[in-house]
């Protein structure tokens, strides 16, 4: 029984690792914008040629009853629930996502294992937020 008080300890101890927005936005327009648009809006040059539309990525709040879906986008951007968009699940660019961990928290407020390139994603992406 002394593991999950130790494992809470040390969860807790690691500290919030530091949002950048700017970087968020220049990983999304080189990893992101030529499907999903550099509006976020699913428009991207690409998206006519995929069998399923490039989300809209503003609104993704607003599909989740007003809370932006943190935990489903990360796995989203990291390949844990796949997609299938072209025949193939969506890019994973599965090295540069890798690594360089950090902790966010989720919708619920957990914590959760990531990596610092997609919690900058996660910064950029809740400023696009439309009702």
């Amino acid at each position: 029984m002394r593991t999950i008080p130790f494992l809470l300890s040390m969860m807790l101890a690691v500290p919030a690792v530091a949002q950048d927005t700017q970087q968020g936005e220049a990983l999304f327009g080189f990893y992101c914008a030529t499907c999903h648009g550099r509006s976020a809006e699913g428009n991207g040059p690409m998206s006519p040629s995929l069998v399923v539309a490039p989300a809209d990525l503003t609104r993704l709040a607003a599909r989740n009853d007003g809370i932006f879906p943190t935990t489903r986008v990360i796995m989203r951007i990291d390949g844990r629930d796949p997609l299938v968009s072209h025949g193939s699940m969506m890019p994973v660019y599965g090295d540069f996502f890798e690594g360089n961990e950090a902790v966010t928290k989720s919708e619920t407020g957990q914590p959760v294992l990531t990596s610092q390139p997609i919690v900058d994603l996660l910064a950029y992406l809740e400023t696009l937020q439309q009702e």
